[in-house]
């Protein structure tokens, strides 16, 4: 993709709808072209939202039901007049993106506090050998400071400037929040 093109797909993700927006953060190009089918035929079935972006059925089906599972589209069973079957008409819930942004990021800082609070409470020991792990303390006695993939000798290490980054992105989140240790929504 030359630099004209990347310039051009990026300019349209910048105009676009929300609702397309994290649906292609969630699931990139195919979600991209289902929220925009769902956008443009409000009431969809999967059968039309198929034929609108010429993916296979068990495709938009897939993330019909991912996009229906995060709150972001709604589905209305209804019987089809010409095949007296039921169907799902689906439907963008664009007042849910925000909110489903906010869950998001509480998650996040949840698990960022989570592993602060692991890293400040262990000790950990490590080789030095690319690709091998940093074992806590326990396990390191587990092993008598062995390495368990090399055999290695193992040494404790600081965990220091990892604790310095995550303290640092929980306070840009908690900052942007505006309010410590809360989101905005709270």
């Amino acid at each position: 993709m030359g630099p004209r093109l990347q310039r051009c797909c990026w300019l349209s993700m910048f105009y676009e709808d929300s609702f397309v927006k994290i649906s292609g953060i969630i699931g990139g190009e195919e979600y991209v072209r289902v929220a925009r089918a769902l956008l443009n035929n409000e009431g969809a079935t999967d059968e039309e939202i198929a034929s609108a972006t010429g993916l296979k059925i068990n495709v938009v089906r897939r993330i019909l039901y991912d996009l229906y599972g995060r709150s972001l589209i709604t589905g209305i069973r209804v019987r089809d007049p010409k095949r007296g079957w039921m169907v799902y008409r689906w439907r963008a819930e664009r007042d849910q993106v925000d909110s489903y942004i906010e869950a998001q990021k509480k998650k996040i800082l949840e698990r960022l506090r989570n592993r602060l609070e692991y890293e400040k409470a262990h000790e950990f020991y490590y080789c030095g050998t690319p690709g091998d792990p940093k074992l806590p303390l326990e396990e390191a006695i587990e092993y008598y400071y062995s390495c368990p993939r090399c055999g290695n000798v193992l040494s404790l290490v600081s965990n220091k400037d990892l604790i310095e980054a995550l303290e640092a992105k929980i306070a840009e989140i908690e900052k942007e929040w505006g309010a410590p240790g809360r989101s905005s929504g709270t």
